[in-house]
């Protein structure tokens, strides 16, 4: 049995962070075309704003191009989170399972995952965090040329 670990980041916006949620429940293909660091975007499987839908993602980590592939597993609407469990691509090379949720205050977006490692020397998930922080402000920064 592997480390488990949780990390968290919490990141403040200058736009509304409702703004934030919306694209990336409704339109989250949007993303590639906001962010320079997704390469491809795509729905797998199912429909956008579903839970159940299944993505396909290859992005920069790092100068490297990696990939992911995750299902939504759960939308509230209320307190704007969506919970992804990650189901293909390089992270499961790493790590035996992984969750990434994100969730908007006013101001605030809040990244969660939660992940095991396979084994204990596996790194933590930081360049990962680093990615998908970039992605948010180049959304934010999308919002805020508006």
């Amino acid at each position: 049995m592997g480390i488990k670990g949780k990390l968290i980041a919490s990141m403040e916006v200058k736009c509304e962070g409702h703004l934030i949620h919306d694209l990336m429940h409704t339109n989250t293909h949007q993303a590639a075309n906001i962010s320079p660091t997704i390469n491809h975007f795509e729905v797998h499987e199912g429909e956008v704003g579903k839970v159940g839908t299944i993505f396909n993602m290859k992005y920069n980590e790092d100068g490297q191009e990696k990939t992911v592939k995750y299902e939504i597993e759960a939308i509230d609407s209320y307190k704007k989170s969506i919970s992804r469990k990650v189901i293909g691509g390089d992270l499961l090379d790493f790590y035996s399972f992984f969750t990434l949720v994100s969730s908007c205050e006013q101001q605030w977006i809040t990244w969660t995952f939660e992940y095991e490692k396979k084994i204990e020397n596996n790194p933590e998930p930081l360049n990962f965090l680093g990615f998908i922080l970039n992605v948010t402000k180049n959304i934010e920064g999308h919002f805020l040329k508006k």
